[in-house]
């Protein structure tokens, strides 16, 4: 398993880490020990989760359960520092009810992940999603930065969430920090204002990536080489979908995420089901693994991505983890880019 830095910040890192989201709804806390000792066995030392977790489905009655699987998990096998530990805040949702992010609610948030984790340190903390919105969860279709408060009151925002930010590190409660979901005007406005207040810089990005979803190829990429920042890539496998196991909508496994969310959070258009075909089927052109050669696409990728990965099994999981030892081929490479060529932006 390749190492890699977060950021600037000092913290190594597996390439690849491991996602926690069905811990608690999909999976029990033996299953996920399972994962995580599967993981730790081949090299991963690096974990994502959130307050807001589990998934699938997300309730604020479950908040936090993840995250108390998770430290139930380093008592009972005293190895919370072999591994390295992102969790988030998840900032204002209506839906779910979760309050703005600011300095008060992050002070607070990380005392309660602190205690559900049973630990002293969280190594990334992370913001889930920008106060103002975002384009992501297929919202880009009606996104509109217009109805966004003031770019000073924003700032403000900003100002107020880096002084938590400095109060955090300076107590050694938290390492690094990161966003999830944000844009790349977001990105440089967070730099600024690290900058301004002498703030901890925005070490990472955590937003959807996959074959199915480049919407960070632009902008944003360029944003992270420059300045220096990783992006940790959660739905790499487009919810299952590029794993084949749904046959374009024909099957649904009992208990997998499209028997839970049938619409698999907005993906599961026409097109993206013959996205998702092109994919197969340069995998079974090349004799490969679909699941196993999108995770090895997106470590292929020429800026910083470390893909989180999931299953709700640990053969699931393999695939995945198979995938630090293939390294595609030019001719791999190029079916890849033709089928995304011939289905861009699917959903």
């Amino acid at each position: 398993m390749q190492k890699k830095q977060i950021g600037t910040s000092g913290i190594e890192v597996s390439e690849i880490c491991l996602g926690t989201m069905t811990w608690g709804t999909q999976n029990t806390t033996e299953e996920a020990f399972a994962q995580l000792d599967l993981s730790q066995d081949v090299g991963v030392d690096f974990m994502d989760t959130a307050h807001v977790y589990p998934v699938n489905p997300m309730h604020p009655d479950t908040f936090g359960a993840t995250e108390e699987i998770i430290g139930e998990y380093f008592a009972a096998r005293g190895n919370r520092k072999d591994w390295v530990v992102a969790t988030k805040i998840a900032g204002a949702s209506p839906g779910m009810k979760t309050p703005e992010i600011t300095a008060e609610t992050m002070l607070k948030s990380v005392d309660n992940s602190l205690k559900r984790l049973q630990t002293d340190y969280i190594d990334l903390f992370q913001l889930h999603w920008p106060n103002r919105g975002s384009y992501h969860f297929r919202q880009i279709w009606e996104y509109d930065p217009s109805t966004q408060p003031s770019k000073e009151a924003i700032l403000e925002n900003m100002r107020d969430v880096s002084e938590a930010m400095i109060a955090l590190e300076k107590s050694g409660k938290v390492r690094a920090f990161g966003t999830s979901n944000e844009t790349a005007w977001g990105m440089a406005q967070w730099q600024r204002v690290a900058q301004e207040t002498g703030a901890p810089k925005m070490q990472s990005i955590q937003n959807e990536y996959s074959l199915l979803c480049r919407l960070y190829d632009g902008d944003l990429a360029e944003f992270a080489v420059h300045e220096e920042v990783s992006l940790l890539g959660y739905s790499c496998l487009g919810c299952g979908m590029l794993t084949g196991k749904y046959q374009g909508g024909k099957t649904i496994p009992e208990g997998s995420r499209l028997s839970l969310n049938g619409k698999l959070g907005g993906r599961t258009t026409a097109p993206a089901w013959k996205a998702t075909q092109a994919y197969l089927d340069v995998a079974k052109k090349h004799d490969l693994d679909p699941t196993t050669m999108a995770i090895a696409w997106t470590l292929s990728r020429p800026f910083d991505v470390m893909p989180i990965i999931g299953g709700t099994s640990v053969e699931q999981l393999q695939k995945s983890l198979d995938a630090s030892a293939m390294k595609l081929s030019d001719e791999v490479l190029s079916d890849i880019e033709k089928a995304h060529r011939d289905n861009a932006m699917p959903f």
